[in-house]
């Protein structure tokens, strides 16, 4: 085999893994998750003490682009953005204090 036709079976073979995935950030209050493949985001108040749990995305050079916060009720919240080629991070916290989870940077 050439060595164009190595590096052309090498790429072909790696495309899969740029397929979609999948980001959590969890803490014993509760979860953010975005789901890649449909670009929703979800959040779950799993601690009913009375304090909610937020979630923010937040695009590189324009700030945040999305609030989401989920709390008082049975049911998770669900928001969908459109996540393109520029750089986003989500970041989680409870509103009763403590740290706040930030996840790696990705994009679409």
């Amino acid at each position: 085999m050439t060595g164009a036709a190595v590096a052309a079976t090498l790429v072909a073979t790696a495309t899969p893994a740029l397929a979609d995935s999948d980001i959590t950030l969890n803490s014993n209050r509760g979860y953010m998750t975005y789901k890649d493949s449909v670009d929703v985001f979800q959040i779950c108040d799993m601690n009913p003490d009375g304090h909610g749990v937020h979630g923010l995305l937040t695009k590189t050079g324009t700030g945040n682009v999305m609030h989401i916060d989920d709390g008082g009720d049975e049911n998770c919240d669900k928001q969908g953005y459109n996540v393109d080629s520029a750089q986003y991070r989500m970041s989680f916290f409870w509103d009763g204090g403590g740290p706040v989870q930030y996840s790696r940077y990705f994009s679409e």
